[in-house]
């Protein structure tokens, strides 16, 4: 794609004409060669749409809305997350459990002071564990049983609780933990196959899922040249290396979806907080209860992550305009998912920001000015806010007051 053309925007008289001005500069600029993008507000897919191709090249095909990306860390709350949910619902999920009960080779061999044996679930699912962010296990591990060993035996730098840290370690390790509940409760044996049961099928995200079969590859936008590691192109397989050693499946990256798909799964969220009723033959899987829990931010101070799920920060990827009683995840191949629970709200920006390298971090301005034109464009739509903001607030201190009273409940379940 010529870098100096823009694609065409809709006519001016569009009401979301700003927001496909924001993606059609973005693309001529080469913070990505094109994306999927939508938004669902009162209910509705009001906006669903995409622009640009699979890559600069010359002929490459176009992205459609049912484009379906790699999610990369979107993952850790369409999958992992949201399956700690259903868990906790059903009593087979302690937040405050330790992760060295669940996980033994996480705490054995360690000296009985060591600083890793308190860590819980919720330190893992909060991103203040005093794990790492990040490590390259894939630089010396060969195989799934040698990265998980090595992720089991790391050091910690900080206290849990102590240090916010963005950690797919932890990640890492929450996902196998919660195979070990998953398979103690006789649900199955791994974390793919219990998501696609009890979250894809039930609410009809026919595109979602792990490992993509080799034939749909060829549909699915490449996310980078691999020079180091791979050394091939990335293109239907999971561009995170850690990730790709695990067999493409794990808790903190891996997954594959669509726009269509990651709306149905933000509609079930915002129809669990406003309590209302699934349409026929729709399932309804969250509880208020649980959306409220999880998204109850955590400490220490500086930290924006909830249980699972990022909050709104001061310059958040969300823009200016979504309400502090928002949760959301960004992916580092350029995808995020954003859900205002008190507007009712909800936004997808799909890219392949990382073709044809890493390098490029324009992104990070196209997000906020994405989100940001998406709600004044719903702002000028009255029609689209089925409920006031005080009536959502009202919603929400009754939810976090039926939170607190199920936390307790489930601490004394598991």
């Amino acid at each position: 794609m010529n870098a100096e053309i823009a694609p065409p925007v809709p006519q001016s008289t569009s009401k979301f004409a700003a927001v496909y001005k924001v993606l059609s500069n973005a693309i001529a600029a080469r913070a990505f060669p094109g994306c999927a993008f939508g938004v669902l507000a009162g209910g509705k897919v009001v906006l669903q749409d995409a622009m640009g191709q699979f890559t600069y090249e010359a002929g490459s095909p176009p992205v459609t809305p049912e484009t379906v990306y790699d999610l990369a860390s979107v993952t850790k709350v369409v999958a992992t997350t949201a399956a700690a949910m259903l868990l906790y619902q059903r009593g087979l999920f302690n937040p405050d459990a330790l992760l060295g009960d669940v996980l033994p080779e996480f705490v054995s061999g360690r000296s009985h002071s060591d600083s890793a044996r308190p860590i819980k679930l919720r330190h893992l699912l909060a991103h203040n564990s005093g794990l790492p962010g990040y490590v390259e296990f894939f630089r010396t591990a060969t195989t799934p049983s040698e990265l998980l060993s090595a992720c089991l035996h790391l050091s910690l730098e900080a206290e849990p609780g102590a240090r916010a840290e963005y950690s797919d370690p932890g990640f890492i390790l929450l996902g196998k933990a919660l195979e070990v509940l998953i398979s103690e409760a006789d649900l199955g044996d791994s974390l793919p196959a219990f998501v696609q049961r009890e979250i894809f099928e039930p609410l009809g995200m026919i595109s979602t899922g792990f490992s993509p079969l080799p034939e749909a590859r060829a549909q699915i936008p490449p996310t980078e040249e691999d020079k180091s590691y791979r050394k091939r192109r990335i293109q239907g397989e999971v561009q995170d290396e850690n990730a790709w050693l695990l067999e493409g499946a794990a808790g903190h990256a891996g997954l594959f979806s669509n726009v269509p798909d990651l709306l149905r799964f933000a509609n079930q969220i915002l129809n669990s907080v406003s309590r209302k009723i699934p349409a026929a033959n729709t399932a309804n899987l969250f509880h208020p209860y649980t959306v409220q829990l999880f998204a109850e931010r955590q400490g220490p101070m500086d930290n924006s992550h909830a249980l699972g799920w990022d909050t709104p920060s001061k310059k958040s990827s969300s823009g200016r305009h979504f309400s502090p009683h928002s949760i959301g995840h960004l992916g580092y191949s350029g995808c995020s998912l954003w859900i205002d629970l008190e507007a009712g709200i909800a936004a997808v920006l799909l890219t392949n920001r990382t073709w044809p390298d890493r390098k490029n971090q324009l992104h990070r301005k196209v997000r906020p000015a994405f989100h940001n034109a998406v709600r004044e464009a719903l702002a000028r739509m009255d029609s689209y806010y089925p409920l006031k903001r005080t009536v959502y607030s009202r919603i929400l201190s009754s939810l976090a007051h039926f939170a607190n009273r199920i936390k307790n409940w489930g601490q004394t379940r598991c």
